[in-house]
């Protein structure tokens, strides 16, 4: 399947697609609401995200007052064909902040946990999962009847990318709401785990990420992928899938 991985901030990358263009959108924005309120201990702000050289921000944050989510999420829902599903990432700051927003534009369905199995790092309570938001646009059922609303997926250490997400995490998304033949679009491409998801699902691939050295690695990553079958930041991904 083709992919098709750009440069650009993610409400322009959307702003350049064309209505209803994309059959289903699965996303991990990189939120500032936890950067900007939460500290540990030691005052060190959750995740300043440098290279291993020190010199640079792998990524910078999305902006997610709410008149700029609803701006993006506009744009999601113009791209986004009718009957189909959207799949947003949260964390436990931003789903309280912007979760209902999401109301406003998709009609949601559920919020899925990933259980990342380890434990992470935390202030009050060591943190060992994330929430995934999971609406439609229109009536779409899901196609598979014996997905679980709680996704037990280890999170991966050492990774090439800081916020690097399982591929698994994505495979699941897609599991009941993707056909192959479908375009799967990411605005927050980041190390290219949702385009990796979407071509071993048979589906094509649309997204975009603001930092370029995030864009180099998912384009590289997909590269390997269609030309050997195999991902290099992640070779021993699977689902994970009952079935």
């Amino acid at each position: 399947m083709m992919y098709d991985i750009r440069q650009d901030d993610c409400v322009r990358f959307l702003r350049s697609l064309d209505d209803e263009s994309v059959d289903v959108i699965v996303t991990d924005p990189a939120y500032s609401g936890m950067n900007q309120h939460m500290q540990f201990g030691h005052g060190r702000i959750v995740g300043r995200y440098r290279d291993n050289r020190g010199d640079g921000r792998w990524f910078s944050e999305f902006h997610d007052d709410p008149e700029s989510y609803r701006v993006f999420l506009a744009e999601c829902h113009r791209v986004l064909r009718d009957r189909r599903h959207i799949y947003i990432m949260f964390d436990s700051f931003s789903l309280l902040s912007l979760g209902a927003v999401v109301r406003e534009v998709f009609d949601v369905k559920n919020v899925l946990v990933w259980d990342k199995v380890n434990l992470g790092m935390g202030h009050y309570f060591r943190r060992r999962h994330e929430h995934v938001l999971f609406a439609t646009k229109g009536h779409r059922k899901l196609s598979r009847r014996d997905l679980p609303d709680v996704w037990a997926i280890k999170r991966l250490t050492r990774a090439p990318y800081p916020t690097q997400k399982p591929v698994a995490l994505f495979e699941r998304m897609l599991a009941g709401s993707s056909e192959p033949g479908f375009t799967v679009c990411d605005p927050f491409v980041g190390s290219g785990s949702a385009a990796i998801a979407a071509l071993r699902s048979g589906c094509g691939f649309v997204g975009a990420d603001i930092a370029s050295r995030a864009v180099e690695m998912a384009r590289m990553r997909c590269a390997t992928f269609a030309a050997h079958g195999i991902d290099p930041l992640e070779p021993a991904g699977d689902g994970g899938l009952p079935g």
